[in-house]
């Protein structure tokens, strides 16, 4: 009985990481959920969310805060950053390099230890700024 439980939790958690690791618009918890419910039709929401946080604590994925909202999950766990719509909300990857020296920096007048460091640049993504430009026009006529 408790070798059925584990396994089946396993699967759930695999399910969900190999669905994380195909996408690169950083899912919701709710994003996450829908999908694998067409996997796995019996999983709840719950234990959607115990097993992200699972695989976030673990290190297996990374779990994203963004402005209040509702965090998003990366199955990318190298360092790097993102960028987060003001309007849509979208989140993505930047493809710019990763600066180690802050964590250096951050350090020297720090009475403690730095390990890492996170940064969310924000705006407006490319749909949302032609949208934002086009009512502009409308505006000005």
């Amino acid at each position: 009985m408790t070798g059925q439980t584990i396994r089946k939790h396993s699967r759930q958690r695999d399910a969900i990481l190999v669905y994380l690791m195909s996408r690169k618009d950083h899912p919701t918890a709710d994003m996450v959920y829908q999908n694998i419910r067409n996997t796995i039709p019996n999983i709840s929401l719950g234990t959607v969310y115990r097993n992200l946080s699972l695989l976030s604590e673990s290190g297996e994925i990374t779990r994203l805060s963004c402005d209040g909202k509702v965090d998003r999950f990366d199955a990318d766990t190298r360092p790097h950053y993102h960028f987060m719509c003001r309007q849509c909300g979208c989140v993505s990857d930047l493809l710019i390099p990763y600066a180690d020296n802050l964590n250096r920096e951050a350090a020297k007048d720090f009475d403690g230890t730095i390990l890492d460091h996170s940064t969310i640049f924000t705006g407006y993504c490319k749909n949302c700024k032609e949208e934002l430009s086009h009512q502009e026009k409308t505006f000005k006529e």
